[in-house]
């Protein structure tokens, strides 16, 4: 039997609530700076749910042509940027290599929902002659792919993945496997933004979000007082390339997909457990790799009170109880949909390669959920291996297992 390639991530781009640009969000969530605050891009006060994470300081204008403003939404504008920070940061020329060698493959939770807000606003309120003709693909899952597979003239193998935060791990599973199958490089990851009163409403109806009008109680997985999420906006594009084909061309890299599981939740009141645990356990054998060879889990965390305890029952089950530090830094930037796990992604790597895990801020343990839970403080520690855990609305649970390089890329 071929032994599969080995793939690797060469490139980050990152547009996180607590920090635009890998720089800038790992200082903040080393340092435990929250990017949860009041909304600011719409007046929240009508609705029960008012706090969010937003991405500061990002001016489209500033880093994308003036043409692709007008037919793009924010969520594809920031995509964009963060394909180029990544390929930058890979040091790939797009214009060097085979277009045909190149793919794009990421995740979308919701489309383009503000940009198909305002077209909408313009049909009821003016008539149809006044909807951009952009509304045919500026609202599709798929645009983000679409978009910059286009601006960097990639042909190859691409395509988009639907399943909430989830999603984002699916997606760079997919590029993995493309990439297997011969593909040199694959842009992959996730840009969620649907911060706009549509986009509001329709996650209001999930029943998750928190009300709580105070930024550092309203997002507290594993707590007691644990209700409901945060959401927020942004996420991370990697750059995923065959190990021997980076080495080829001399690139350092952030670490291996190693591993990858995924699963669905049996249907509620059947009777049979959740699908987390499976998830976990088939990310594991695909790195062959047990539970010992694990160092730091970075958990989903919902912030639900029965999701969590879920999650806890998963990964205690799989490595005892508190024998794995559990790490949450989405608790500074709230859940990004499918940007959430690409973040995450990025986190566990810029651990890996620092040897710090980061800590999930102003949460108090719950003494209900036997976990070694990093919290107030980010955690020195020798890290080789890492799991990132997500799930998504209805029932999708996935796993992606990292290994640090044998020689670590220095830090920028």
């Amino acid at each position: 039997m071929t032994t599969p390639s080995s793939v690797v991530v060469t490139g980050l781009g990152i547009a996180s609530p607590n920090g635009l640009g890998t720089k800038d969000y790992w200082a903040a969530t080393r340092g435990g700076k929250s990017g949860i605050g009041r909304l600011t891009r719409f007046d929240p006060s009508r609705y029960p749910a008012r706090l969010a994470g937003e991405v500061p300081g990002f001016t489209a204008e500033d880093h994308l042509p003036s043409r692709l403003i007008p037919q793009t939404d924010r969520m594809t504008r920031i995509a964009l940027a963060a394909a180029d920070w990544a390929l930058a940061d890979a040091g790939v020329r797009p214009e060097e290599l085979d277009a045909f060698d190149m793919g794009v493959v990421t995740a979308s939770a919701s489309g383009g929902f503000e940009f198909g807000q305002n077209e909408l606003r313009k049909l009821w309120s003016q008539g149809s002659k006044f909807v951009s003709a952009y509304q045919s693909f500026a609202w599709f899952y798929a645009v983000n792919s679409g978009q910059i597979s286009i601006r960097n003239g990639m042909k190859g193998p691409s395509g988009v993945v639907v399943g909430d935060q989830a999603g984002g791990l699916d997606a760079v599973a997919q590029a993995r496997r493309q990439i297997r199958k011969g593909t040199r490089l694959v842009v992959s990851g996730g840009i969620d933004a649907s911060l706009c009163p549509w986009g509001w409403v329709a996650q209001l109806a999930s029943g998750r979000l928190s009300t709580s009008e105070e930024p550092s109680r309203a997002y507290l997985p594993f707590d007691p007082d644990a209700r409901g999420h945060v959401p927020g906006e942004g996420g991370a594009i990697l750059i995923l390339e065959d190990a021997e084909a980076a080495t080829e061309r001399g690139a350092r890299h952030y670490g291996e997909i190693a591993g990858y599981g995924s699963t669905f939740d049996p249907k509620p009141g059947s009777g049979r457990p959740p699908g987390l645990r499976k998830a976990i356990e088939l990310a594991l054998e695909d790195a062959s790799s047990d539970p010992e060879g694990i160092d730091v889990v970075f958990a989903d965390g919902a912030a639900d009170p029965g999701l969590d305890q879920a999650e806890a029952e998963a990964i205690t089950a799989v490595f005892g109880e508190r024998r794995v530090p559990v790490s949450v830094p989405k608790t500074m930037t709230g859940r990004l949909y499918s940007g959430g796990a690409p973040l995450d992604v990025a986190a566990a790597l810029l651990a890996l390669r620092d040897g710090l895990i980061p800590a999930a801020v102003n949460v108090r343990p719950s003494p209900g959920h036997p976990l070694d839970l990093v919290v107030d403080r980010p955690r020195p520690a020798a890290l080789r291996t890492a799991l990132v855990l997500a799930r998504g609305h209805g029932g999708f649970n996935s796993a992606v297992v990292l290994r640090a390089p044998a020689e670590p890329r220095p830090a920028h």
